[in-house]
């Protein structure tokens, strides 16, 4: 069975854990709008959506 893919409210990072990896938050939702994979947190749209942590983040979280 293939875990279930959610996303964090809190900092919009996509896990499949019950916990977020990156802020530790058990607020999950399974409503989510647009994709954005950030490699880089020194660009310029990491700093515009205050990303931290390279990763893959939904821009919309229902």
């Amino acid at each position: 069975m293939a875990k279930r893919l959610q996303v964090c409210r809190n900092c919009k990072r996509f896990t499949t854990e019950r916990v977020c990896p990156s802020c530790k938050s058990t607020n999950l939702s399974t409503s989510w709008k647009g994709v954005v994979v950030i490699t880089d947190v020194e660009s310029e749209t990491a700093k515009m959506l205050n990303i931290i942590e390279p990763g893959r983040y939904a821009l919309y979280v229902g």
